[in-house]
């Protein structure tokens, strides 16, 4: 009997349990609003001109490629308010409540 013992379960568990307050983590203390409404509106305007430089075949081949992921990564930091450049770096663009 390959699974007589039910330690494997509690491991699994235990592993689950971990991942959990990780994610945790993530959520409430890492990814902390650092990106402003004035720099969102910034990243959106230049996430549209990058596809539209590569849409409108000004820019091809790897550049362009290029083009689109950095848009991606502009569109998907406005929308998500959370910059991990910005973490590094220190920067933090939001207006504090007070």
């Amino acid at each position: 009997m390959l699974f007589c013992d039910k330690s494997y379960l509690h491991t699994f568990y235990d592993s689950l349990t971990l991942y959990y307050y990780y994610l945790i983590n993530i959520k409430y203390n890492i990814m902390k609003k650092n990106v402003g409404k004035s720099d969102k509106i910034v990243r959106l305007i230049i996430a549209i001109i990058l596809v539209t430089l590569y849409f409108t075949n000004i820019v091809t081949g790897t550049l362009g490629i290029i083009f689109l992921v950095l848009a991606g990564v502009a569109v998907a930091t406005a929308f998500m308010n959370f910059c991990g450049l910005y973490k590094i770096v220190g920067i933090n663009t939001c207006k504090m409540k007070k």
